[in-house]
């Protein structure tokens, strides 16, 4: 049986939510091995002039501990 723990994660993009959440992923596995999976949790979009200029996410990141 694998053991596994989830982070949650502030990320953002002006690319799109893809995008944020690539981020994510990106940033934490810098410092965490075996991410499995993520899990969007939340979210926004910073409008400015009736466009959107900023996307961001809250999102859970799990991966196996070893």
């Amino acid at each position: 049986m694998a053991v596994v723990k989830v982070i949650e994660l502030l990320s953002e993009s002006v690319n799109g939510w893809e995008a944020a959440a690539q981020e994510a992923v990106t940033e934490a596995s810098k410092t965490i091995d075996n991410i499995q999976s993520v899990y969007v949790s939340n979210m926004q979009a910073v409008v400015e002039n009736n466009k959107i200029v900023n996307y961001r996410l809250n999102v859970k990141i799990s991966f196996v501990v070893k």
